[in-house]
């Protein structure tokens, strides 16, 4: 049972950080948050401190934090799935242009792309940068090559052929090496895991699903306040399917802690528009009714790399008249970044889109650090608060069949 009495005060909560497609170890948003928290309180005029989660369980770190005169304490644990994303990523350079050609297909054959392409640009224009970048480093290779066989034809012959390809599988080595600052295959292998099923959660993963899902359930029978979940953007619509599978298993209690539910730059289209995703938009439509959860989702149009205030339900066509949630709201980056802060950012498309992460020097309504760390709930936080005006609620998708 929850120890206050006043179901909208905490003073304890536990948060689970459900991160996007990301192939780094944990750590780096510890320290992302410990740098970023701190950037925040001095703006903001609160106390937070971080340090090093003690004990067993998924990679953590505690929060104290002293706000609007109220101590709290938070416990953050981010629930790993980095290792499947890594090995998602280890294809040979052939095999990704072979994920390339297929992944491609599957949204082009499905009519999903023309679907996605009526919401935001942005996110569609991430999506094709890779297939373009990585055409243009082949087209390269090949007239490297061409020109490698051209050169040596007149003395070598056919034996020119090994060396000029050897140099043009060199030049997509080299691309591949510096992908780091590219990112063509970081977001192909992106796009071709969300894409491989069609939209199916493939076995692996919803076994890691299943393991969130039982620490989420765990931390509901402890005496925390209230318990949130962070899903940042894919790990948005992995944290639908996980929660929804949570509250189907166990309900919720009248008494215990508060429920929270908090997407960040969230990309659920690219995965509920496919023909397959028959589970996940059973599941946005089973959240989206519920009574005893609070499910916010924030982005910003500034945010090029997600579907910015598309309600993700409404959108994938399965809202029905029961539908209570999410609260779309923006996080406005033109207005809670001062223009100096927001010229530095808005051509960093990759670093904006971990801005809902990071400290607002003319923070808004929206602030990670005392929604995670604050003496509120996210549901009383942001009660009486009005969705964005431009918000796009349009049933989309083409495909809205729902699993039974």
């Amino acid at each position: 049972m929850s120890s206050q009495t006043n179901p909208r005060q905490v003073c304890r909560r536990r948060v689970f950080y459900i991160p996007g497609y990301d192939p780094f170890p944990p750590r780096r948003y510890r320290e992302l948050y410990r740098t970023e928290a701190s950037e925040q309180a001095k703006v903001s005029g609160y106390d937070i401190a971080v340090s090093a989660k003690s004990g067993d369980g998924p990679f953590g770190w505690r929060v104290v934090s002293h706000q609007d005169g109220t101590h709290i304490q938070t416990d953050v644990e981010v629930l790993v799935w980095s290792d499947i994303v890594r090995d998602s990523m280890s294809g040979s350079i052939p095999a990704t242009y072979l994920q390339l050609a297929r992944t491609a297909w599957a949204y082009i054959s499905t009519g999903t792309l023309q679907r996605l392409m009526r919401l935001r640009k942005g996110p569609v224009i991430a999506a094709l940068y890779p297939v373009g970048m990585l055409l243009v480093q082949l087209m390269m290779a090949m007239a490297v090559a061409a020109a490698g066989i051209a050169l040596l034809w007149p003395s070598t012959g056919w034996l020119g052929l090994l060396p000029a390809l050897v140099v043009a599988y060199a030049l997509l080595r080299w691309f591949r090496k510096i992908d780091n600052r590219l990112f063509a295959y970081y977001l192909m292998h992106d796009y071709a895991y969300s894409a491989q099923l069609l939209g199916e959660t493939s076995v692996e993963l919803q076994a890691r699903l299943d393991s969130f899902g039982k620490l989420i359930r765990q931390a509901l029978d402890t005496d925390v306040d209230e318990v949130l979940v962070v899903g940042h953007s894919s790990g948005a619509h992995l944290g639908v399917s996980v929660l929804a599978d949570v509250i189907r298993a166990q309900g919720m209690a009248e008494h215990g802690p508060v429920l929270s539910f908090l997407t960040l730059g969230q990309v659920v289209p690219m995965v509920s528009f496919l023909p397959k995703a028959d589970q996940l938009r059973a599941d946005l439509q089973f959240l989206s009714t519920q009574q005893r959860i609070s499910w916010v989702d924030v982005s910003a149009p500034g945010d090029g790399c997600a579907f910015a205030l598309c309600d993700p339900v409404a959108v994938s066509g399965v809202a029905g008249p029961e539908k209570r949630w999410p609260l779309v709201l923006s996080a406005a980056f033109t207005q809670t970044l001062s223009p100096k802060r927001w010229q530095e950012l808005r051509w960093r498309f990759f670093r904006l889109h971990f801005q809902y992460l990071c400290a607002f020097d003319q923070p808004g309504q929206y602030d990670y650090f005392r929604i995670t760390a604050g003496p509120q709930t996210l549901g009383h936080r942001f009660q009486g608060s009005a969705p964005s005006k431009t918000r796009i609620e349009k049933a989309v998708s083409k495909f809205t069949s729902v699993h039974a």
